[in-house]
């Protein structure tokens, strides 16, 4: 009895979809998607962004949690709520 692995459907750039060039770090709704719960960066298998898409992607990230739009840590989640007007 054989075992055959079944391969997924390779997951797509949504910002190469859009044709997106830049990534805004102000757009916090966005960033938000590519969050875990504990605030960590998701990676690029769960996700499917390209890896120039992801190095832009960090980057926006980081400069939004300097400038304190998105959390540090899941600890300011759950002390704080999310801040994302929800």
């Amino acid at each position: 009895m054989a075992y055959y692995r079944r391969r997924r459907a390779r997951k797509v750039c949504q910002f190469c979809v859009d044709k997106v060039s830049y990534i805004d770090y102000k757009d916090t709704d966005t960033l938000w998607r590519y969050l875990t719960p504990q605030a960590k960066i998701q990676p690029r298998r769960k996700t499917g962004t390209c890896a120039k898409h992801q190095r832009m992607l960090a980057r926006a990230i980081k400069r939004a949690r300097h400038l304190a739009l998105l959390p540090f840590t899941g600890d300011h989640i759950r002390l704080y709520g999310s801040g994302s007007g929800e």
